[in-house]
């Protein structure tokens, strides 16, 4: 794929933060039509008022992505409503609580595996079928972290919800590939920490900056675009995740906790929404 011109382009997470970028990324391209979806009824309004400004045709549905009845609900519509779906990312992410696993409300547990892990599944469920039978190149951003590729001590359950999401969406990658289906691809995209708000607080890591929310959404775009597999930033993260794999776990943890990885959460406040 060159760019997603013509194509049907969905969203989730998309009333802000990286979401935006990514509609708008799409309405550059001119997309055929984008669809929004998002939680925040206000701010998707907004949203779809600037990309409509820019000329886009855009389409936006209030939808609770941790509920798979609604995500059912809104599938259907968006179908007879707008059409099949080409292009997903599936966007929408939470950060909830902080410190250890046991000081943690099983509510804010339940949440951030419902919408990092399960809503993506819930999701693409809906899509890819639609996809497969297609005769048009389509692919999926699933937006992942680098907390899917290493413990983080502090951020238990989001690193688990990450984790979650990491070995679902490679593994449907091959599946697609492995049945013969390599118009459709998926793109898994492993961050570190961005400049967002969800993770205010958050200790650097050795050479690791806070990444520009531009700086991922451009990566990720062209990564999909080609067809790519992962887009692990910065280039950190991907020596972390090698030597992960081929230390002992003691010689491991000894050196995340000196470049930092294992300390980055002790002053973490997060965004007080996520909180």
């Amino acid at each position: 794929m060159k760019t997603v011109a013509d194509k049907i382009v969905l969203v989730t997470g998309a009333a802000m933060g990286l979401g935006k970028l990514f509609a708008l990324r799409a309405v550059q391209e001119q997309a055929a039509a984008v669809v929004l979806w998002d939680v925040n009824e206000s701010a998707l309004k907004d949203t779809a008022a600037e990309l409509e400004a820019e000329g886009g045709t855009v389409h936006t549905y209030v939808v609770d992505v941790s509920s798979q009845d609604a995500v059912t609900k809104a599938a259907a519509l968006v179908r007879t409503e707008v059409g099949e779906v080409h292009v997903l990312v599936n966007n929408a992410g939470i950060v909830r609580g902080n410190g250890y696993f046991w000081e943690n409300a099983l509510r804010d547990v339940e949440q951030t595996m419902l919408i990092n892990a399960i809503a993506p599944m819930y999701v693409a469920h809906e899509f890819l079928p639609a996809m497969v039978a297609s005769d048009q190149e389509c692919r999926v951003i699933n937006l992942a972290s680098s907390a899917g590729l290493n413990a983080v001590p502090r951020l238990a359950v989001y690193a688990g919800s990450k984790w979650a999401a990491v070995g679902w969406s490679d593994s449907v990658r091959l599946e697609l590939e492995q049945a013969g289906h390599t118009h459709v691809r998926v793109t898994t995209v492993c961050p570190t920490y961005i400049n967002t708000g969800m993770f205010d607080g958050a200790k650097g890591i050795f050479l690791t900056p806070m990444l520009e929310q531009q700086q991922v959404v451009d990566g990720a775009w062209d990564e999909m675009l080609k067809g790519g597999p992962f887009l692990i930033i910065p280039w950190t993260s991907r020596l972390n995740k090698v030597l992960s794999g081929v230390l002992p776990v003691r010689l491991r943890d000894m050196w995340l906790r000196r470049v930092g990885v294992y300390n980055s959460m002790a002053e973490f406040t997060g965004r007080a929404a996520e909180k």
